[in-house]
């Protein structure tokens, strides 16, 4: 027997915050029971693992060891404004990938 990926956790100031953020951008919606202590995006589409997001009392203080990669479907450009409008910011930019942060400053990658 395996294991699978059930959900990724996500410590944050603000949990409402951060999960209204991923739930724009993936396309999906925060549970309607989630609060500013914790919340839950369930995973759009294909089945893949869902998003919770729970308040801790201590900033985030280095690089993530981990992130998302993200593929843009349509015209990489209109993507990221589309993040930008959601909260998001861009962080640098190569040729073929793009380093954005969420509003808490963690950090993702978008690619065409």
């Amino acid at each position: 027997m395996v294991c699978y990926v059930k959900s990724v956790t996500f410590d944050c100031e603000d949990a409402l915050v951060v999960a209204e953020f991923w739930a724009a951008a993936l396309g999906s919606n925060v549970d309607e029971d989630s609060t500013r202590d914790r919340a839950w995006v369930e995973a759009p589409g294909w089945g893949g693992p869902n998003l919770w997001f729970q308040r801790v009392p201590e900033r985030r203080a280095a690089k993530n060891r981990q992130h998302f990669d993200l593929r843009a479907v349509g015209v990489l450009q209109d993507e990221l404004d589309r993040l930008v409008a959601c909260g998001a910011r861009i962080q640098s930019r190569s040729e073929d990938l793009v380093v954005m942060t969420d509003p808490e400053g963690n950090e993702f990658c978008v690619e065409p």
